[in-house]
């Protein structure tokens, strides 16, 4: 795993963990804390205890490639987890819709902020999800651009996913006395570093916030008004669909997928994609219907009396 920091990669690292036992597999997990070298040592360490499959989130797009060339060489299968990896010889490439995130993202907010200036955070320049869903915004934002609706006033990348990165990058806009209506968090870590920098001018709530993810604290933020939407991600059927295609992958099984073969710039990769949903404070009942979260977790700081109708 890149990281174990945002409440989401621990869910896949659980949900994962918990599908092996079923499957009477065993599991090592190394978490690389957005390192690439050190990620691609903790390969060769697993390599050394004769693991039959590899699944790895990569820490970066291009530098894990190193790491899959270790692991074929080896004989060992290797799965791209959530993130691809470029130019390397995959068995399997399982992830999301991630340009129906972005697009989903930028198709609330140009409801609720038709015309206006948007700011837009962007994830890590190392992951090729951050590239996805970039392409989803501006797949929806360039018809309003161009028609001079809407106006990228800053946009830039936050390396490794940084939240610290987000909350400083709109402290110097405000900072600036910068005007903008409407911000695109790339996830919920950076839409709470968004709002927090907000709140301190008073300006949560007032200035349209989106992420993905659906963490804890983004469904908390929209049901409190400061966070207009996220994007869940079912990970458990990601998880639990990993988990079912290395066993069949460790048995030299073939696998069926669902989607059309990835690019990743040298190789078509098998791909499984799965669907994301947008939620807003309309809908948060998918959440819980879901069991990702719990409706009194969500509602923590909601008078009981408005979420209990």
């Amino acid at each position: 795993m890149a990281t174990l920091q945002e409440e989401r990669w621990r869910r896949d690292r659980d949900f994962f963990a918990a599908r092996l036992r079923q499957l009477g597999a065993e599991l090592i997990v190394q978490n690389a804390n957005n390192n690439s070298q050190e990620q691609i040592r903790q390969v060769i360490y697993l390599l050394t205890k004769k693991i039959r499959v590899l699944v790895i989130v990569p820490n970066d797009l291009n530098q894990a490639a190193v790491a899959v060339q270790l692991a074929k060489k080896a004989g060992v299968k290797v799965i791209s987890y959530d993130r691809l990896i470029r130019n390397a010889d995959l068995d399997l490439y399982i992830s999301f819709d991630n340009i129906k995130v972005g697009e989903f993202m930028a198709e609330f907010l140009v409801d609720k902020v038709p015309t206006g200036k948007y700011v837009i955070i962007n994830g890590a320049p190392s992951d090729n999800n951050s590239m996805l869903l970039n392409q989803g915004y501006k797949r929806i934002l360039n018809p309003y651009i161009q028609e001079q609706k809407i106006e990228i006033a800053f946009e830039t990348w936050a390396e490794n996913w940084r939240p610290e990165y987000a909350y400083q990058y709109i402290q110097n806009l405000l900072a600036k006395q910068a005007k903008f209506d409407a911000v695109i968090a790339a996830n919920d870590n950076l839409a709470s570093a968004v709002i927090e920098a907000l709140a301190e001018w008073r300006l949560a709530g007032k200035v349209m916030v989106v992420g993905h993810d659906a963490d804890l604290s983004g469904c908390q933020r929209i049901v409190e008004g400061t966070q207009l939407m996220t994007v869940y991600k079912p990970i458990r059927q990601l998880a639990f669909r990993a988990a079912d295609m290395a066993m069949a992958l460790a048995a030299n099984k073939e696998i069926k997928t669902n989607d059309t073969p990835v690019f990743n710039g040298k190789h078509f990769v098998p791909a499984e994609i799965i669907t994301p949903i947008p939620i807003d404070k309309n809908c948060m009942d998918i959440i819980i219907r879901d069991g990702f979260h719990l409706k009194e977790e969500i509602y923590l700081n909601v008078p009981r009396i408005k979420w209990m109708k």
